[in-house]
């Protein structure tokens, strides 16, 4: 293909090396003069592991042109890879300065092309940024419409500096966010050999998993030199306790526990987390990250209270009660947390669990519950059926199908579901569905 690459830093000059050593004819595109000529010379303008030779194959090869003219590069080429930089501003903010600028360029070019131009975003940029700041910018510069004379994606690019052509070579995944199929399957045309998942997905998605994934990698890394630091003070080795740590890919190394939901309870994860910051506090070390979590987590439990608040309606019922599905520990459950602070408002609640049986409750659970809900007798209902009809809203802290059943037979339009588990088909629900933050 013809391929136009906007910003030759990092990403942009090792996606130039690695397209031309594929075959595919490229123009770089920068402001900086100095870059151009060194590229020209078969030089690398980054110091990166093999762009040395990569860069020297690349100028001798005939298929690599550079420009400081992005007009003359969009009507060259048939898909632009936009890798300019967004740099952080002095308030934090995104600076999005230079892709502006570049947008109103690229937006003048493809007004004077009679072929659909494909402008794929590679530079990390704010959610919404694509759809709501870029294209405007490119439909009124152009006279076009995305979708029509021009299509828009956001393409997340996964290169670590120090490793970056192995990581073109070999990315985890290959992330397109499109709005149409045309620019999704090009672009599956240009990456689609790399030995990795295609994925498409909306723009917007593929614009915050950016941010998802570097946010990931930063809390990750926090966490092991907090514990590092933790065992540094307690005589523990670190790199040990975390190779012990990465061993288990079940719940650990993988996707548990990486899903939106209600704020987390029981009786581990709130005792555990209080006795490490307790620990760390005793020996004089800081653990922001670990010390904030419980504050997190009361952040979102805040969020469903003044979710339900906000209706208005004082007849609430319970569908769950425990801490999770499955089980009866009420111990440090999120839901009764939210009962108890309910109950203080003056709401009058109806609660059916059904693993829950009062009778049968022992020791710390038994303790935690007549002290938090001391008339819970009250307020238990044995059947999923009264509850529904006696309420209001609804609050569902319990999945399964035969839950989702019962709702979708039995719950009315007038009612209100705030969703704590996200329900697999809220659209057959009669009732108006609102999830906590989805």
């Amino acid at each position: 293909m013809k391929v136009s690459i906007f910003g030759l830093g990092y990403v942009g000059a090792v996606s130039l090396a690695c397209l031309s050593r594929d075959g595919h004819e490229v123009i770089g595109v920068d402001i900086d003069a100095a870059k151009l000529a060194l590229i020209t010379a078969g030089k690398t303008p980054v110091v990166e592991e093999g762009m040395v030779e990569m860069m020297a194959l690349a100028a001798a090869s005939g298929r690599v042109a550079v420009t400081t003219d992005a007009q003359r590069a969009v009507l060259d080429s048939e898909i632009s890879l936009v890798c300019v930089g967004t740099p952080s501003a002095a308030n934090g903010s995104q600076d999005q300065g230079a892709i502006l600028r570049l947008a109103e360029e690229m937006g003048s070019a493809i007004a004077g092309k009679s072929t659909p131009h494909i402008v794929v975003f590679r530079s990390t940029l704010v959610p919404g940024t694509v759809e709501e700041v870029l294209r405007p910018i490119i439909e009124t510069k152009s006279g076009k419409k995305d979708g029509e004379g021009f299509f828009l994606c956001f393409q997340p690019e996964f290169l670590r500096e120090g490793s970056s052509i192995r990581d073109y070579d070999k990315p985890p995944f290959t992330v397109v966010g499109a709005n149409h199929s045309f620019p999704a399957e090009r672009l599956r045309e240009l990456f689609g050999k790399l030995p990795c998942r295609f994925i498409e997905t909306s723009v917007r998605s593929a614009e915050m998993m950016k941010y998802c994934c570097n946010n990931f990698h930063a809390l990750k890394i926090t966490f092991a030199n907090e514990t590092a630091r933790l065992c540094d003070a307690l005589g523990v080795d670190a790199f040990e306790v975390m190779d012990l740590v990465c061993q288990d890919t079940q719940l650990n190394i993988s996707t548990a526990y990486l899903r939106p939901g209600f704020a987390f309870g029981g009786s581990c994860l709130p005792k555990d987390l209080r006795a490490t910051t307790y620990l760390a506090k005793i020996h004089d070390v800081e653990v922001p990250m670990l010390g904030g979590i419980m504050q997190s987590n009361r952040h979102h439990l805040d969020l469903a209270l003044h979710k339900l608040l906000a209706l208005g309606k004082r007849k609430i019922g319970f569908v769950g009660l425990s801490f999770k599905s499955g089980t009866d520990d009420l111990r440090e459950s999120p839901l009764v947390t939210l009962a108890e602070q309910l109950i203080g408002k003056g709401m009058r609640l109806a609660i059916y669990d059904p693993e829950v049986h009062l009778a049968s409750l022992l020791g710390a659970n038994r303790s935690f519950i007549e002290k938090h809900l001391p008339h819970i007798g009250q307020m238990m209902r044995a059947e999923i059926e009264d509850v529904i009809a006696e309420s209001e809203v609804l609050v569902i802290g319990l999945s399964g199908p035969e839950v989702a059943d019962r709702l979708a037979s039995l719950c009315r339009p007038e009612q209100v579901l705030l969703d704590l588990v996200r329900l697999p088909d809220p659209a057959v629900i009669p009732a108006r569905v609102e999830g906590l933050c989805w």
